[in-house]
């Protein structure tokens, strides 16, 4: 039996991938699924007192978060907020990396350094110094009504939807940076100089070679950013206020102080579903967009 194993592990590539990415695997499974496993459970149980919780399976706990015409609100609002904050955020990378790729010669190495470089402080570092940044006396409002633009300072810039946005806009920046990189830096330009030869625009050139070959960073970025961001709590605890905040504050009030494990995590479910049905959504439109363009 075991030389017979022996003989299937040295001839089975799938076999020695899977027994060296074992560990890995164990752990993931370990720390993901099993807690994702226990709230699932949860979801359907109910609870009876501060300390008691009833076992017996119902899906009362789903029917409750759509009832509540809250939970509701705050699941789109975060699905929103994760959106805006997924396009701002290519928007303003894409660019930068597509002159890393093609206009920067030398030293690429140290631009992405110098990119990434306000990433090596700790995130709750820059929530708080965003707080410092847009606040009624901070950094914007006090240098406009400096200048004599402003009498009063801007409002809305702090504990706003805004704020969380312009906040988790610049944490996230550095994760889409690199996967644009590298898929731009992959592209031939001898493709770009074929095109350009064959009598093509920038533009065409870029929306018919560069951006379709770049779409599996442009598809990574986004998979980064919007699923984590959705979840996001922090930020908008500190800087969201009463109208900015998300689903997850909701979840972790219900898992504190509300008390109500039950409800939050059939709430944290339907967050999860949610995401994993737009990723999928997302995936099956850009490779239909990707064939198209190719």
């Amino acid at each position: 039996m075991l030389q017979a194993w022996r003989k299937l592990y040295a001839k089975s590539e799938g076999t020695q991938a899977y027994s060296l990415l074992s560990p890995a695997l164990i752990l993931v499974a370990v720390a993901m699924l099993v807690p994702m496993i226990l709230m699932l459970s949860f979801s359907f149980f109910t609870q009876v007192s501060m300390m008691e919780i009833d076992f017996t399976p119902t899906f009362q706990r789903y029917i409750d978060f759509f009832q509540k015409s809250l939970l509701v609100t705050l699941l789109i609002k975060s699905v929103k907020i994760s959106f805006l904050v997924t396009l701002i955020t290519l928007i303003t990378a894409y660019p930068v990396c597509y002159y890393i790729a093609f206009y920067v010669k030398k030293n690429k190495m140290l631009w992405l350094v110098l990119l990434t470089l306000p990433f090596w402080t700790s995130y709750l570092l820059r929530v708080f110094s965003w707080k410092i940044i847009l606040g009624t006396k901070g950094v914007i409002n006090s240098s406009l009504i400096n200048a004599g633009l402003l009498s009063e300072p801007l409002t809305f810039l702090m504990y706003s939807e805004t704020a969380v946005v312009i906040t988790l806009t610049h944490a996230w920046a550095a994760f889409a940076l690199l996967p644009l990189y590298v898929s731009l830096e992959k592209i031939d330009f001898s493709l770009i100089e074929a095109g350009r030869d064959l009598g093509l625009s920038r533009f065409e050139v870029f929306w018919k070679i560069t951006f379709p070959l770049s779409l599996p960073g442009v598809i990574g970025a986004i998979l980064i950013i919007f699923i984590p961001t959705v979840g996001d709590y922090v930020t908008p605890a500190l800087l969201g206020g009463t109208d900015g905040r998300m689903l997850s504050n909701m979840i972790q009030a219900y898992f504190g102080k509300a008390n109500n494990i039950p409800l939050g995590a059939a709430s944290a479910t339907i967050m999860l579903t949610t995401v994993a049905i737009i990723t999928i959504i997302v995936s099956n439109v850009t490779k239909r967009l990707t064939q198209r363009l190719s």
